[in-house]
């Protein structure tokens, strides 16, 4: 028998870790994978972290730019008056020159208030806007050189059609260029008066020009092509000169009908632009200068320091509702986005109607009916290397294959006698067709995975039964791997919706003057291939694009600033919504088919 001590010398000469497993220690954190552990869900917080702090961002910055805020007059050491709106502010550390134009009793005082603050300094920037007069939107003030700081009672930020914002006192109203009140209170009061009358005959004579000029300059261009075609049909011979001389008299009565009826309708849209030329209202800026601001082209105007809550509430929520559902001015910066709205959600619908049925398709010959081999191993090979493809080569293919070879084989079969291109160039279709090319390995690969999460004894016990294979497939292994093939169509839609490079080469613009989605004007550009109320063929606006043009091509990057986070917060928005409604309906087939969760 051996003794204690001979144990403990037998302890004593085993290894370190073996004298800890003999001396009764637990296994060390490593072996329980605790540092994973907690790796993994830093990891997974701080990916979380940066999400939440980047849409907050976004959306605090967008959420405010429309907010309507105070208007204040400053007086400088150099002898400024500013009237405007403060838009942030900002710490600098000024240099030499910020001395230069003021008094030495100015100076001093500057240059004293800078070394109190250990060199450093407070400036806010003003949007002062009255760009026509000024020529600049927005003024730095430093606030050791401001004299005095008011809010005037009457000043009025006025949101225009042209030239952006201004800002001023009014100071008479006139009509017919005769004044008939004078004074802030006066002439604010008429401004009132007439102003909601002014903006129901613009939106009048907006309508008639957008619905009912473009109508009669569709039906002028439709047999315009027409006739050319017919003209066309005489060189080759295939029609006689009777017929010729036939379809020019057609011609020729379509279009003097609808010449007369432009010269009515162009009778009373200028009638209601003189009668809106009439109202003029008399602003004074700081500066001293007057502006005669005719009331047609007044978007929304104000006495800023005077709205209570509420009513800034009310222009709160009214400029949501111009920025969704009016269109934009003032190259971008100002106004609203609807057609870039309509120009994103169609092209994504579109782009899923053809990416969703080809790609679950491509899957389900991959797995159900391809065998293993060399050959589809390349296939999926080749797909897995198109999901890395950069974008840009996606558009540019597009550009080439879609509008050009496509687009202008359509134009020769349907279009020959049009001067300018159909099809052949870029418009929402082809853009759609592009994006759907380059999501494509997203559904075939999600749809793939879906498939094969469908147990093998289901299609066994359906084959047993007497199935064939397509049976099988349709009614025992599609209906189960919808959760999954939608878990694709939510990724490439979310994918397809942001793409920004690829669109800027086949459809997508700054300024579109039709939507693509139109259902005031039935059918495609010409008669030859009616589409309904969707016209494939024309360029669109979408708010990626939008966003790009809005930040890095404004010439005023300080007026663009507040838009791109206000579309930015938007077409998350519109993402997100297009995401839930595809996965509600996912959730709905989780839980009719719960035996195959994907």
């Amino acid at each position: 028998m051996s003794t204690d001590s001979d144990q403990t010398a037998q302890v004593g000469n085993h290894p370190k870790r073996h004298r800890r497993r003999m001396m009764g220690r637990g296994p060390s954190y490593y072996a329980q994978g605790e540092p994973m552990v907690w790796l993994t869900g830093g990891s997974l917080a701080l990916c979380f972290v940066m999400i939440v702090v980047m849409l907050v961002g976004v959306f605090y910055m967008g959420s405010s730019t429309f907010w309507p805020l105070e208007i204040q007059q400053v007086k400088t050491m150099r002898g400024d008056v500013l009237l405007g709106e403060q838009t942030r502010e900002q710490r600098f550390k000024p240099d030499e020159n910020i001395y230069n134009g003021l008094s030495d009793e100015h100076a001093a005082s500057l240059r004293a208030a800078i070394e109190a603050d250990e060199g450093y300094a407070d400036r806010r920037l003003l949007r002062t806007g009255n760009f026509d007069l000024v020529n600049k939107r927005f003024d730095w003030v430093n606030d050791d050189e401001i004299l005095e700081k008011t809010t005037p009672e009457w000043a009025v930020v006025m949101e225009r059609m042209k030239w952006g914002r201004f800002y001023g006192i009014p100071v008479a109203f006139k009509i017919d260029g005769e004044i008939v009140a004078e004074g802030s209170e006066a002439a604010w009061a008429k401004f009132e008066e007439f102003h909601p009358q002014v903006r129901a005959r613009f939106w009048q004579r907006h309508s008639m020009e957008k619905l009912q000029v473009g109508s009669i300059n569709r039906r002028q261009e439709e047999a315009r092509q027409d006739y050319l075609l017919q003209e066309l049909y005489f060189k080759e011979g295939d029609i006689t000169e009777t017929e010729l001389a036939a379809a020019k008299d057609a011609y020729e009565t379509i279009f003097n009908d609808a010449q007369a009826e432009y010269e009515t309708v162009f009778a009373q849209i200028q009638k209601l632009r003189h009668e809106n030329e009439r109202y003029e209202l008399v602003m004074e800026a700081s500066t001293g200068q007057t502006k005669d601001q005719p009331l047609a082209e007044v978007v929304l105007a104000y006495p800023a320091n005077q709205q209570s809550f509420t009513d800034k509430i009310g222009i709160y929520l009214y400029r949501w509702y111009e920025f969704i559902f009016h269109d934009p001015r003032e190259a971008n910066t100002e106004g609203g986005v609807w057609p870039a709205i309509v120009g994103t959600i169609a092209m994504t619908l579109i782009m899923t109607l053809f990416v969703v049925p080809i790609g679950v398709l491509a899957a389900l010959y991959l797995r159900e009916y391809a065998k293993a081999g060399p050959l589809v191993s390349a296939v999926r090979i080749a797909i897995n290397n198109l999901a890395g493809v950069p974008s840009i080569v996606f558009g540019v293919f597009g550009l080439g294959f879609f509008c050009y070879l496509v687009g202008g084989t359509i134009d020769d079969l349907f279009y020959p006698a049009s001067p300018t291109p159909v099809y052949a160039k870029g418009g929402v279709l082809w853009a759609s067709l592009t994006l759907a090319l380059l999501t494509l390995p997203v559904v075939i690969v999600a749809t793939e995975e879906a498939l094969a999460a469908v147990p093998g004894s289901m299609r066994q016990g359906s084959y047993a039964c007497g199935a064939s294979k397509w049976q099988t497939i349709k009614r025992i292994v599609l209906p189960r791997a919808m959760p999954g093939i939608m878990t694709g169509t939510i990724l490439a839609m979310a994918r397809g919706a942001g793409e920004v490079a690829p669109l800027m080469l086949v459809g997508a613009v700054k300024i579109a003057p039709h939507l693509p989605i139109d259902f005031s004007n039935f059918g495609g550009s010409l008669a030859f291939l009616p589409t309904g109320p969707l016209h494939p063929d024309r360029s669109f606006m979408h708010l990626g694009f939008h966003i790009y043009d809005v930040g890095f091509q404004s010439p005023d990057s300080e007026a663009a600033r507040p838009m791109v986070f206000t579309t930015t917060m938007l077409l998350i928005a519109i993402v997100v919504v297009l995401n839930i409604s595809a996965m509600f309906l996912r959730a709905r087939l989780k839980k009719k088919f719960a035996g195959s969760v994907f």
